[in-house]
């Protein structure tokens, strides 16, 4: 199986993700993790990506494509494989046919903002241990304070309301249109792009409320029906 895993930051998208890797037996490929490999490597390509990184300028939607394409050639792949993080504009979504590249499944994992909110906001953090509460999912017996050493808890910064509602922004509008974009597609496949010969992938939505068992459970089911 080949995916696209689409989702706002908070929505539960990374462990499903590696559910959904393991279940199936396919790599998960992140955008991050492929340009660090990639600039390891001794070849051109590599060569190319380690140069802009060091400039600090974004890599382009024509060298993603090309990493992408290189790097579902392993044979790792051969099962299928899962994008995660890419694409993340529409443009990159409409790279990816143009190369004909095959995507079986576009997966859509939705929490309204209001729910990622409560999720992420809620977080504490005891920083010498590691150890992670939640404000109402997972209490400490003394708010703000860790239950083995009574130490405060703090809150990191990406887990402040406004760097959260920061990135849900970002998402909604840079990635969200993908949605529609892949929903459309779905229905109306490639119209007279004649000259494309994968095939459309399908659209699917699955609530990321609930355990992340339930949420499994809710993504098996749509896709081994």
């Amino acid at each position: 199986m080949r995916f696209i895993l689409l989702g706002a930051p908070g929505a539960g998208k990374g462990t499903q993700a590696d559910f959904l890797s393991a279940r199936y037996h396919i790599p998960k490929i992140a955008t991050g993790d492929m340009l660090r490999q990639a600039a390891k490597e001794e070849t051109p390509l590599g060569e190319k990506i380690k140069n802009i990184m060091r400039s600090g300028e974004l890599v382009s939607d024509d060298i993603m494509i090309e990493l992408v394409k290189d790097r579902i050639s392993k044979p790792d792949c051969q099962n299928g494989f899962l994008l995660d993080g890419f694409p993340r504009t529409r443009a990159q979504a409409q790279a990816l046919i143009e190369n004909q590249v095959p995507i079986d499944y576009v997966l859509e994992i939705r929490v309204e903002d209001e729910e990622i909110v409560k999720r992420l906001s809620g977080r504490l953090i005891h920083a010498p241990s590691g150890r992670i509460y939640h404000s109402i999912y997972n209490p400490p017996k003394i708010a703000g304070q860790d239950d083995v050493t009574g130490e405060l808890l703090l809150q990191r910064e990406d887990d402040k309301e406004e760097t959260i509602r920061k990135r849900l922004g970002v998402y909604h509008e840079q990635t969200q249109p993908l949605v529609d974009f892949y929903k459309n597609l779905a229905k109306t496949g490639f119209s007279n792009e004649a000259h494309i010969s994968v095939q459309p992938p399908k659209f699917l939505t699955v609530s990321g409320l609930g355990t992340v068992d339930e949420v499994n459970h809710k993504i098996v089911s749509l896709l081994e029906v």
